[in-house]
């Protein structure tokens, strides 16, 4: 997991030299959004490794914190080795704490089908195999749960993917991971694995989405 050989690019996680960006998947904005009150709300996804999603998050205008996790397990379970053996049924997630009067759940939802995973895949992402990467969503009340499901729906039949929406609908509380794990991308920008898959995912984010880029 996450053990790779592959060439180390220039590392850019907005602290370094320029990386190969991956290109965005140009899909709609959401059509239909639950409206959302107050100056804070909470969005978890999960998309294969939490490091790049973490990445990719902390960067948007309007997210306060990002948080690495696992989501869709017991607490008794949520661990990193134990939710690498892939028997808990966790997904390795993150914890977004954003302000919905800044950017709302609906656009974090666009940059997270676009850019920071393929939600084509199904209990994988890029090297990473097994259930704890897949692509999932884990609505936090009844609107987002509504706002996600119509969006889904929304980019099936936009057909901007090769192949079909993989991304599930998920109940189940999120558990912190280890302290190691959080803001691993930024601490550790020359990481080969984080060379490799995350920071062309950041580039990619900054070039589709300049307005919402920090």
């Amino acid at each position: 997991m996450r053990r790779i050989s592959a060439l180390i690019l220039p590392a850019a996680l907005g602290l370094g030299g320029p990386a190969h960006a991956e290109r965005a998947v140009p899909i709609p904005a959401v059509e239909h959004e639950s409206p959302s009150s107050g100056s804070r709300a909470v969005a978890v996804f999960a998309g294969g490794c939490f490091w790049g999603l973490e990445a990719v998050f902390e960067q948007v205008k309007g997210v306060s914190s990002v948080i690495n996790g696992y989501a869709g397990g017991t607490r008794a379970t949520a661990t990193y080795a134990q939710v690498s053996t892939e028997r808990t049924g966790h997904a390795e997630a993150v914890r977004i704490t954003y302000d919905p009067r800044v950017v709302s759940y609906g656009t974090l939802l666009r940059v997270f089908f676009s850019v920071a995973h393929d939600p084509t895949q199904r209990d994988r992402q890029g090297p990473d195999r097994g259930p704890s990467y897949r692509s999932a969503i884990f609505p936090q009340d009844a609107g987002q749960r509504a706002t996600a499901i119509r969006y889904i729906r929304q980019l099936d039949a936009a057909k901007r993917f090769p192949g079909p929406i993989a991304t599930r609908i998920e109940t189940g509380r999120f558990f912190p991971a280890e302290g190691y794990h959080q803001d691993f991308a930024r601490r550790n920008p020359r990481y080969p694995y984080i060379v490799r898959w995350d920071a062309p995912k950041v580039a990619a984010f900054r070039a589709a989405f300049p307005t919402l880029a920090r």
